[in-house]
């Protein structure tokens, strides 16, 4: 009885529901039309497995042959040789200090030179692989470039994708397409199968800024179709897509050394997310749900809990365009355009000057911050 009770309670109508309109109202019935319903979460669980598998295939079958074949290596970083003191100075704080290196001298034996290089192989050996970086940008370059196709051909006739206030008119009492149905399934999966394999992945700068925004766009994607807000849901995911193949297209440049093709395709990245993330976001969308919705299908507090999530994911655009900008100053100053969100691996070699070992790499990782969706 209690588990019923706070059932019942999740699924108030007076929550979820604008008034006179009851989940009777958004039943399936045997007349062609088809309404969004909470059964329907259980496939993107089943899919995102699917989507994994397919990622991991890609990255093995396509993705890494290309990678070899722009000359791009596979093997591991070079192991450094066992040394308890190097290792537990390391522990304490990866780039040495000047007095930390003559104290480790006179501990070692070892000289500046040689333990600068210790400590640079060492980092190393914590940082992913260029291939690795390489297969995963391919992989979100595929996907992103692919959905957001399949996205603006779902929607191109669709009379929300042009006017936003056609998201309220006939509120709750949309049709849903079987375009639009598998749209949202795809979708809901891949930020399930990346809420997964972040964990995986390779670590970047933002970490957990990208898992807030997995949480928040499941929960947002997840909450449009509890609600059938699937129209704007559509919206929002088609202006995220828009921008995201853009940064993966520039890290592949940048991993197959193209650096001319690098800096254009940023450079793209930068006005085209400016564009959907800072003027087609905020006007058509959260100005949208904003101030046209509540006239036509009155207050609620489903309305507000989704203008909440939307409104988060405006602020997260705000903080990634801070993240750009710092980028985009840095890259002028450098003139070069560094790995967007991680650090690059460093340089190993026996003629490395040990002053310029760390000075310059407090410049270069100062650079090396990253920026995402």
């Amino acid at each position: 009885m209690a588990l019923m009770s706070v059932y019942d309670t999740f699924w108030s109508e007076w929550f979820w529901l604008p008034e006179n309109v009851t989940w009777k109202h958004l039943e399936n019935k045997e007349d062609g039309i088809y309404y969004p319903q909470t059964r329907d979460l259980y496939i993107p669980f089943v899919l995102a497995f699917v989507v994994f598998a397919i990622r991991k295939c890609f990255e093995s079958f396509i993705a890494k042959p290309i990678g070899l074949y722009f000359g791009i290596k596979d093997g591991k970083p070079k192991v450094v040789q066992p040394n308890s003191a190097l290792e537990n100075s390391y522990k304490v704080k990866k780039f040495p200090s000047e007095e930390t290196i003559k104290a480790l001298e006179k501990q070692t034996d070892l000289s500046e030179r040689q333990i600068q290089r210790w400590f640079r192989m060492r980092r190393n050996q914590e940082r992913p692989s260029q291939m690795k970086r390489f297969t995963e940008a391919s992989w979100r370059f595929f996907f992103y470039f692919n959905i957001f196709v399949y996205g603006v051909a779902v929607l191109w006739d669709k009379p929300w994708f042009a006017d936003s206030i056609q998201c309220w008119i006939g509120y709750p009492k949309h049709h849903l397409s079987s375009g639009v149905f598998w749209y949202y399934m795809i979708e809901i999966s891949f930020y399930w199968s990346l809420m997964f394999s972040q964990f995986m992945d390779v670590k970047r700068k933002d970490f957990w800024e990208m898992f807030a925004h997995h949480c928040a766009t499941i929960a947002l994607l997840t909450f449009s179709w509890c609600g059938n807000f699937v129209r704007v849901g559509t919206l929002v995911l088609c202006i995220h897509d828009a921008v995201d193949y853009w940064l993966e297209a520039a890290k592949m440049a940048k991993y197959i050394k193209a650096q001319r093709l690098c800096d254009v395709l940023f450079a793209i990245f930068g006005v085209v997310w400016f564009i959907t993330r800072l003027v087609l976001y905020p006007t058509k969308i959260v100005y949208s749900t904003l101030f046209y919705a509540h006239p036509i299908v009155g207050w609620g507090p489903a309305y507000f809990v989704y203008n909440g999530l939307l409104i988060s994911l405006q602020i997260l655009h705000l903080f990634w365009t801070y993240m750009i900008g710092r980028i985009v100053w840095l890259q002028v100053r450098s003139k070069e355009v560094t790995d967007i969100r991680s650090s690059d691996e460093e340089e190993v070699s026996e003629e490395d000057s040990s002053r310029n070992g760390s000075g310059d790499r407090k410049q270069t990782n100062h650079v090396n911050n990253s920026v995402s969706k």
